[in-house]
């Protein structure tokens, strides 16, 4: 399940398509990132965000993150990763209903990104 999502009415993705894929752009290639460095190099950058937390530490989380196979390789938002967030929502009490994947959910930008 993703742990981070986007939204943005439609009319907002209609009107700003060259703005929403040069973000979703960005997003991919941050992703790509991951996928092709080392946790040594990528604790090394995300280090001036975490000040607080030594090298060491910073570099046994990036790892624990790949032993966990927590990254995605794009940022496509799949049915089965909607579903199960609806699913949290509602337990949560959060959502009252489910709502059909096709409403929500745009993977224009994100296939764009990935290619």
């Amino acid at each position: 399940m993703p742990y981070t999502s986007f939204s943005a009415k439609k009319s907002y993705l209609e009107n700003n398509k060259d703005t929403v894929q040069a973000f979703t752009d960005a997003l991919q290639k941050g992703m790509d990132y991951v996928q092709s460095h080392t946790p040594e190099e990528i604790a090394q950058v995300i280090a001036p965000q975490f000040a607080e937390t030594d090298m060491e530490t910073l570099t046994t989380i990036v790892k624990r993150y790949y032993q966990q196979d927590t990254w995605k390789e794009n940022l496509i938002f799949e049915e089965d990763a909607f579903s199960l967030l609806q699913n949290i929502l509602k337990d949560a009490g959060v959502l009252e209903e489910q709502v059909p994947y096709e409403d929500l959910v745009t993977k224009e930008f994100a296939k764009k990104a990935a290619q």
